[in-house]
């Protein structure tokens, strides 16, 4: 029974990342962090990568290398920066940092800074998203950001191929210091088949929700478990 919530938990935010590009980790973390902090940032890391292959071969035709490969240059020294960070703070901390990087992503989110995807500002993106998607499993928001308006399937298909190899450098790195063991493993299996569910149910539904509502449905929701984290770190 303990499952049930963090595996629904799962569900609903691969439908939300299925749906518009990320999302997954910004509504899961906080809220896993909680119940069981063993689930941050390793197993929802998991759940990330399944999703994200899944998303990217659904739109393998819209990916595009060019702009990605500096994204991911970039990711390189921020997942090593991201690894160091965990490595020197303790859960608790860890918790408060969370639930920043959650309140910022939604303040950037609202706001309306414009980027465009040169190769400066992918490489500026992927740093940032490696730095807080292996800090705190949140690395969506810096490359949702820089690519906001280009096509709906360009964003998916690249935000995707990007997880996909950032989810990967994470786990290497959170291994490396032993923040991704057997007890990780174990508790990342059953949000394989949860991110899979989200991501089903979003391809067969998400034509009867509009985007409006989702985006200002989740930031919400965002909002109330970015902040009940930092003030928790105060109770």
């Amino acid at each position: 029974m303990e499952v049930i919530i963090p595996v629904l938990i799962v569900v609903a935010g691969s439908f939300v990342q299925t749906a518009i590009g990320f999302g997954l980790a910004v509504i899961a973390a906080p809220l896993l962090f909680f119940i069981n902090p063993d689930y941050v940032p390793a197993p929802i890391t998991v759940a990330a990568l399944t999703l994200s292959l899944a998303n990217a071969w659904r739109f393998r035709h819209s990916i595009s290398l060019t702009g990605l490969k500096f994204a991911i240059l970039g990711r390189v020294p921020g997942t090593v920066a991201g690894g160091l960070l965990i490595f020197w703070i303790d859960q608790r901390t860890l918790g408060l940092w969370l639930g920043i990087s959650v309140l910022a992503a939604v303040w950037l989110s609202f706001g309306k800074v414009a980027f465009r995807p040169t190769r400066g500002a992918m490489f500026c993106a992927g740093f940032l998203s490696g730095f807080m998607g292996t800090s705190s499993s949140i690395g969506g928001p810096p490359m949702a950001l820089v690519l906001q308006h280009q096509t709906a399937d360009f964003i998916r298909a690249n935000m995707a191929a990007f997880f996909v190899v950032s989810c990967i450098m994470s786990l290497l790195m959170l291994s490396f210091v032993g923040r991704f063991g057997e007890q990780h493993i174990l508790l990342s299996l059953p949000f394989m088949p949860a991110s899979l569910l989200g991501y089903w149910l979003a391809m067969r539904s998400v034509h009867l929700i509009t985007s409006r509502m989702l985006r200002l449905g989740s930031l919400s929701l965002c909002a109330v478990a970015g902040l009940a984290a930092v003030i928790s770190y105060w109770m």
